[in-house]
């Protein structure tokens, strides 16, 4: 049984549009513009065939690096963020698809229990993080505190403050122990945010997908994007930057990042040219590049 929705009125491009997600048509001001929504540079999606045809290849690279870190004892961390329905678990799903479960974890944490609210934030984090050979990508991680928190009001002004001060300090211990450290923001536009969550009330399926956080967090997008940009602020740094990926179209985002991460390991029968370049128009690093996006 799924909750029961209001008819949300959203703000978007300075014209007020009511939303009802129980209706089995959306609006088509949303329906029309979602997928260019956010400035996206393509008018439609890559095609499946293509998708899939450099996505084999992608994958048959990735089994190389795990057979790589587990022959040398390397140790990677991937982290995961957006906004809800940026299309953060596809992407782990499609990095973690042919590689050995066991040395490639997924780590979604649920809210802490009394204990963990009592202890160092990170402290719950850290036994997660991989030992020799193990590749612990984090859907969604300690950036919790960076977004949802403060704009839902689960954690003090000063206890974000606290955290964007010390979060590049947990980092660079990271690294600085040798662990190859990624941090992908997948960014994704107000409408095509708003369709996905359509989608995934109309579909049975889907529906457990659409949490009452999604729903609350329908009207706060501008507070979602102001904690967003003081995280990115904070906590791009040399040692572990944000690449930031426009996720509209899923598929590119996937591949791009993908290859984004390939690219910057070095192991065995590396083949770069099979890999490919990454789309510019599609992951940047940092603010900047959200800056330059106008996103």
């Amino acid at each position: 049984m799924t909750q029961d929705i209001p008819e949300v009125a959203l703000t978007i491009n300075g014209k007020t549009i009511k939303v009802d997600l129980d209706d089995a048509k959306l609006p088509s001001a949303i329906e029309d513009n979602a997928f260019i929504s956010g400035g996206y540079p393509y008018d439609k999606k890559l095609s499946r065939k293509k998708y899939e045809e450099e996505l084999e290849v992608l994958q048959l690279e990735l089994g190389k690096m795990q057979a790589w870190l587990q022959e040398t004892g390397e140790r990677v961390v991937i982290v995961f963020e957006g906004r809800d329905a940026a299309g953060k678990g596809g992407t782990i799903n499609a990095f973690r698809q042919y590689l050995n479960p066991r040395h490639a974890k997924v780590v979604a944490l649920s809210k802490p229990s009394d204990t963990e609210h009592g202890q160092w934030y990170f402290q719950r984090y850290t036994t997660h993080l991989p030992t020799a050979g193990e590749m612990v990508m984090f859907d969604r991680s300690w950036y919790n505190r960076a977004g949802v928190e403060p704009v839902m009001g689960f954690c003090s002004p000063e206890q974000h403050k606290h955290f964007l001060k010390e979060a590049p300090q947990f980092e660079d211990m990271i690294v600085e122990d040798g662990i190859h450290f990624f941090k992908f923001w997948l960014n994704v536009g107000q409408e095509m945010q708003l369709k996905r969550f359509h989608d995934r009330r109309q579909n049975p399926l889907k529906a457990w997908k659409l949490s009452p956080i999604d729903i609350k967090a329908l009207s706060k997008w501008d507070d979602y994007t102001n904690a967003r940009n003081s995280m990115l602020a904070a906590t791009h740094t040399h040692h572990a930057p944000w690449i930031i990926v426009r996720s509209n179209d899923k598929r590119r985002a996937r591949l791009n990042a993908i290859k984004h991460f390939l690219l910057r390991l070095d192991y065995p029968g590396k083949n770069t040219k099979a890999i490919g370049e990454i789309d510019p128009l599609i992951i940047g690093s940092g603010p900047g590049f959200l800056n330059e996006l106008g996103a």
